[in-house]
């Protein structure tokens, strides 16, 4: 997938395209669906498929206190775009003087003139420029003097659920992995770096790697039966979020204990994909019974991880 942004925004990009808009935080199913229906219209007007997106997500220019915690990092949205048979990804750079631009300026000079824009499609309800005034209407208008055509797709879910990006935050930072991972059509997962700890795992005979991460959408504290994706091999793990309260004087942490696994791992870069919440995290009397709840804790992982669905775990390309 060829990747447009910078300076690049402003060149003749594309004779003619077929082109969707939007953040795509998390590209959840209902995203997907809108990729699918744009390569369909790509394949019928024989024209390259593009995605138009911000960087950063507007709010946190325009609001940020009102900007959500993303779901993913640009480049787990990248790899998610790329793997759902995208053509190009324009990336507009989003300052607060692009907030100015005008939703006809927008879709004149960047649409129409870099990209060749001859069809477009967006979600319900979609709106965009300044002040968001920009809609279908914008586009109608637009389109009958350029000559490019364009339609809104309906609201996309299933069980009368409608898929969305705030949905999916809710669920995650409510530890619901299993209803987050209906809607995302894959695992919610996190990326990161392995840094030294305070090794309190250690010294009750679990090991766990702490990790450094750069996503913002963490689950909710509690302990978690996840996959582990490092260097390619897919390996069982059971996660760890929150303060360790039963050894006082810790800070916020995300640990992975690896099962059947002995090896270095600082400095490593490895995803988690959340399965399943297995608990809240709880202080205990003393390290004896600390560690008879993470045995248990490890035995319900395995039996959570053994009917793994292999189709929800998305392996980022960097991990490949």
């Amino acid at each position: 997938m060829r990747i447009v942004t910078g300076l690049e925004i402003f060149n003749k990009n594309f004779e003619g395209s077929v082109v969707t808009i939007g953040n795509f935080d998390g590209v959840h199913k209902g995203h997907v669906e809108i990729f699918r229906h744009l390569k369909e219209r790509g394949l019928r007007l024989d024209l390259p498929v593009v995605v138009v997106t911000f960087e950063p997500h507007p709010l946190k220019i325009l609001a940020p206190e009102k900007a959500p915690g993303l779901i993913t990092t640009f480049e787990q949205k990248s790899e998610l775009i790329s793997a759902s048979g995208i053509d190009c990804l324009v990336v507009i750079p989003f300052t607060p003087e692009f907030a100015l631009t005008s939703a006809e300026e927008f879709v004149r000079n960047t649409l129409c003139d870099s990209l060749g824009m001859r069809h477009i499609v967006i979600g319900h309800d979609y709106a965009f420029g300044r002040g968001r005034e920009g809609n279908y209407m914008t586009l109608e208008k637009i389109g009958a003097e350029r000559g490019f055509t364009l339609e809104d797709m309906n609201p996309i879910g299933e069980n009368g659920i409608v898929f969305s990006s705030s949905l999916v935050r809710r669920m995650v930072a409510e530890g619901d992995m299993e209803s987050a991972s209906r809607i995302l059509g894959r695992y919610h997962m996190i990326s990161g770096k392995i840094v030294h700890g305070r090794e309190i795992g250690q010294t009750l005979g679990f090991p766990t790697a702490n990790l450094s991460t750069f996503n913002e959408l963490i689950p909710l504290d509690g302990v978690y039966a996840v996959m582990v994706s490092m260097d390619g091999e897919l390996l069982k793990g059971a996660c760890n979020i929150g303060l360790n309260p039963t050894f006082a004087g810790g800070t916020h942490t995300i640990e992975v204990f690896l099962l059947d696994f002995a090896g270095q791992i600082y400095g490593r870069e490895i995803t988690l994909y959340f399965v399943q919440r297995i608990r809240e995290v709880r202080k205990f009397p003393d390290a004896s019974a600390l560690m008879l709840e993470i045995r248990q804790d490890v035995e319900k992982t395995r039996m959570i991880l053994e009917s793994v669905d292999d189709e929800l775990i998305k392996i980022p390309i960097g991990n490949l």
